[in-house]
């Protein structure tokens, strides 16, 4: 088959990751750039597309493997409606609504990508994370989501036990199941000041058809005009939009 007559090089090159994703399972910048035959700059940047798009994850080695998306088109399954689109205008009306900073977020590992996010606004706000990842045991979208695995896929996740943080953090990993276990029966998690002090923050799950979680919204806020009492009011509209995402996947 001769290449296409149209420049697709971009393309082409996601793709070519992709298929060697498939194959290898375990990839680093320079392998994708040996095998592209470009700058690791280059392949730094084609495997950061991946991963927001979540056909590839990167663990904290630095090391990529297959994302989400790729492991559900592996196992026969169509991958689910692109979840930026289908939730940003969601996230638009509740940063709306409540005036705080809205959050879209998909574990990976043990921690979890901030896809999207709308800041709310007023003046003193929390910013927006997207690309970020962070410890999902110190956030609450992060939190949401551990909350739907069981003890065993828990503890796969922290061999080691749970990371050193600040003060606040669940100490132990019996600490942070017993929380998990209280996030089931809300139905939604809090972070106070443990990701960043001074900001605190509500997260609960997207679900897809199946009633599968899929990702986590939440909503973040200075801890000084959003202490806890103020985060659960805040439940009953981050519980709707939720749901109203989730009926749209």
């Amino acid at each position: 088959m001769q290449n296409p007559s149209y420049p697709v090089s971009g393309a082409g090159n996601a793709l070519r990751t992709v298929q060697l994703l498939h194959e290898h399972d375990e990839l680093r910048v320079m392998d994708v750039a040996d095998h592209l035959g470009v700058a690791r700059s280059t392949a730094h940047r084609v495997l950061a597309m991946l991963v927001f798009h979540g056909f590839a994850e990167q663990d904290s080695h630095k090391v990529y493997r297959p994302g989400p998306v790729l492991r559900a088109i592996r196992g026969g399954q169509a991958p689910p409606p692109d979840l930026i689109m289908v939730a940003h205008p969601r996230l638009q009306g509740l940063a709306k609504a409540v005036r705080e900073t809205t959050h879209l977020m998909a574990l990976e590992g043990n921690g979890v990508r901030f896809l999207d996010g709308v800041e709310g606004p007023q003046a003193l706000r929390v910013s927006y994370r997207t690309g970020s990842l962070l410890p999902a045991h110190v956030t609450s979208g992060g939190k949401a989501l551990l909350a739907e695995l069981s003890k065993e896929q828990l503890h796969a996740l922290y061999p080691k036990g749970l990371p050193e943080g600040e003060a606040g953090t669940p100490g132990d990993i019996g600490r942070l199941a017993r929380e998990l276990a209280a996030v089931r029966r809300l139905g939604y998690a809090c972070n106070l000041q443990e990701s960043e002090r001074g900001v605190n923050a509500i997260g609960t799950c997207v679900r897809d058809g199946a009633g599968r979680a899929v990702a986590a919204i939440a909503v973040a806020a200075p801890s000084s005009r959003c202490a806890r009492p103020r985060l659960v009011e805040l439940a009953g509209s981050l519980l709707a939009t939720a749901e109203e995402i989730s009926r749209s996947l």
